[in-house]
């Protein structure tokens, strides 16, 4: 599944049977986006994660930035 972390297609809304992949990396893609409106999360959420330079934010924004991503990766990969 670690392909389609970076993947922004579809988008379906709502929850339920039937969605996809795509669908679900789409919307957990826009719900971190709508999170992280200043950030630029670039093509792979794994990137914001491998490339992340600690102490580039004050403690408790780095904390909850890298949280709020893994979060993201962690619901793409058990397709929620």
């Amino acid at each position: 599944m670690r392909g389609l972390v970076g993947r922004r297609t579809g988008g379906g809304v709502g929850g339920g049977a039937g969605r996809g992949p795509a669908d679900v990396v789409g919307q957990v893609c826009s719900e971190l986006a709508v999170d992280l409106p200043d950030e630029d999360l670039g093509e792979y959420l794994y990137d914001c994660i491998d490339l992340y330079r600690m102490g580039s934010k004050p403690r408790c924004e780095e904390v909850e930035y890298l949280g709020m991503v893994q979060d993201a990766i962690d619901r793409i990969e058990c397709g929620e």
